[in-house]
């Protein structure tokens, strides 16, 4: 390649470093591509990290050595939190979105690209001194946020699937009780989706007493995965005692009046 001006570089290398998040670039890599020496490269870098401190929009993290590097950890600064929050707990409380039985409707959240993609930042934001190999989560409508967290992370999505499909092979199953029905249901994951002693983060969208993600626990116990957190976007006030601890929500579900159609939502655990 030819000998390219700074400002064309640092437009490549911006794009490369927030495409793949947490994926080390040795200084090699950027200085043969770009004709430059690697003394100018690290002046490239030092004005990116510097911009990104400024406005908050993550860390450019520069690793000294032989095999080091630079890698772009992304994160959500406050003020961008603070909307997103303010944002979620409006379209959340709408009293149209309360279905027969209390239950509400967040499909449209949950598939909204640019929103989950916001949470799933969040999550990382959260969650930024852990080190997952996996982000797991329970098939279907929490898939979205987990494999926009996955994307932010730059790790893959497992998910555990109601029934073993045939198409994945062999599975481990287990039966558990959901926390909010008190109804017996089972789980399953394919035994060639995780290796053994995997470091994983659990992520959906809605949490009530956590049976589900207790049964998450049990099941990936069972590949002797070691979970570092369990995140969720909207957990409900009561019962307060879940069935699982120490898990990280978005929001806090009060309250839903099905007669005055009225909900009452709080920002959550991570706040």
């Amino acid at each position: 390649m030819s000998k390219s001006r700074r400002s064309e570089r640092m437009v490549v290398i911006t794009r490369l470093l927030t495409q793949r998040p947490r994926n080390l670039f040795s200084l090699n890599y950027f200085s043969e591509s770009f004709s430059a020496a690697k003394s100018t490269i690290s002046e490239d870098l030092t004005i990116m990290r510097d911009a990104c401190h400024k406005w908050g929009l993550g860390e450019v993290v520069t690793i000294p050595g032989a095999a080091g590097g630079v890698k772009f950890v992304p994160k959500q600064n406050r003020r961008e939190t603070e909307e997103l929050i303010e944002y979620l707990q409006q379209e959340i409380a709408r009293g149209d979105r309360i279905l027969p039985g209390g239950y509400l409707y967040m499909a449209d959240l949950s598939y909204n690209p640019q929103m989950i993609s916001r949470v799933g930042q969040l999550f990382a934001t959260i969650f930024s001194d852990l080190k997952p190999d996996y982000i797991v989560t329970v098939e279907t409508k929490g898939i979205p946020l987990a494999l926009m967290t996955a994307n932010a992370f730059n790790v893959p999505l497992v998910i555990i699937r109601a029934n073993n499909k045939v198409t994945e092979g062999s599975a481990v199953s287990i039966n558990y009780v959901s926390g909010s029905t008190q109804r017996i249901q089972s789980m399953s994951l394919a035994r060639r989706a995780i290796p053994a002693n995997a470091k994983v983060i659990i992520i959906d969208d809605f949490m009530k007493a956590g049976g589900t993600a207790r049964g998450m626990h049990d099941l990936l116990a069972e590949f002797n995965a070691q979970v570092l957190a369990t995140g969720v976007m909207v957990a409900t006030s009561e019962p307060q005692e879940k069935l699982v601890a120490n898990y990280v929500s978005i929001l806090d579900l009060i309250s839903v009046d099905t007669v005055g159609k009225q909900i009452e939502v709080a920002p959550g655990s991570w706040y």
